[in-house]
């Protein structure tokens, strides 16, 4: 039989940590994460990051490994991640990955289009650029180079839009053109696990850990790592808020409530995503007998 990797996956505070860590156990292997923003060592709080007694009951891969100022891409990810599970799937049959970073999702299960790399000058001149004319410019220019990717991409995520615009203006070609969507064939089989929660479950849950967040200290990490707001891995939910309350534009309380609002807009975009995936087994958190159940019929012989 082939290696198997349990992926485990569901929106931003639905329950997916402590769920990890039991089936870890139940399948005697370490967690392999993927939440882009938890690769970040100096965003813990923010990020919701496995804590030091969680990574002590169960190791765990891609957590706290880069720097703010560090370039990471899915495509990267998917390398690492796939040389990752060559070693564990040598030592083990099973291997579980966790997170809710859709597109480092389907980069290990589906794979990355091999879209070239961007030289370290073109990247520089892009980012200058981003902050000489701004995000709607840019989409204009990007609606100009690539009207197809124009209609696809979110016009407010700076990271894609710039991203597309590299890779335009590297190649002389659009950047849909690299984009094939085929999937790429793995050594291993996957069973994917979704975790849901009703709406209004979801969203209080959401709101307790915000407060929780702020009681352990968002402001004062968000403080420490201001200098660097311009990085892509500052460019998230959570710190763009705090950072506002820290300028002076907004009270404390505005700057929460925001952060709720706007991580529970995120987590109905992960769902739309999600949704889009028919392999997906769907159940409730609590609901951990169930879904021991369906790894052993699905994957253990």
């Amino acid at each position: 039989m082939k290696p198997r990797l349990v992926v485990l996956i569901g929106p931003t505070g639905v329950g997916k940590t402590e769920l990890s860590l039991s089936l870890a156990e139940f399948l005697h292997t370490p967690i392999i994460n993927a939440d882009s923003r938890q690769l970040f060592r100096d965003l813990p709080i923010g990020t919701a990051a496995p804590t030091e007694a969680q990574q002590q009951r169960v190791r765990h891969y891609f957590v706290g490994t880069l720097g703010l100022t560090d370039y990471y891409s899915a495509a990267q990810y998917e390398t690492d991640v796939l040389r990752l599970l060559d070693d564990l799937h040598s030592q083990h049959p099973y291997a579980l990955l966790t997170g809710g970073s859709m597109m480092y999702i389907d980069a290990v299960c589906k794979g990355i289009d091999d879209i070239p790399a961007v030289d370290e000058e073109t990247r520089r001149l892009m980012l200058e650029r981003y902050e000489e004319v701004g995000l709607e410019q840019l989409c204009k220019e990007l609606k100009l180079l690539d009207p197809e990717y124009y209609n696809l991409v979110d016009h407010k995520n700076p990271k894609r839009v710039i991203h597309a615009l590299e890779i335009c203006y590297m190649t002389g070609k659009p950047y849909s053109s690299f984009r094939t969507s085929q999937p790429k064939a793995r050594p291993f089989d996957i069973l994917k696990i979704g975790l849901r929660r009703e709406r209004e479950e979801l969203y209080e849950r959401i709101n307790q850990r915000v407060n929780q967040m702020i009681t352990d200290g968002l402001v004062e990490e968000a403080r420490k790592v201001i200098a660097y707001r311009h990085t892509n891995a500052l460019n998230t939910v959570g710190y763009k808020e705090i950072f506002k309350y820290i300028d002076g534009s907004w009270t404390l309380e505005t700057a929460v409530e925001k952060i709720k609002q706007n991580t529970r807009i995120y987590s109905r975009k992960q769902m739309t995503w999600f949704r889009r995936d028919e392999s997906i087994h769907w159940f409730h958190p609590d609901e951990t007998e169930a879904i021991k159940k369906l790894i052993e019929k699905e994957i253990m012989p």
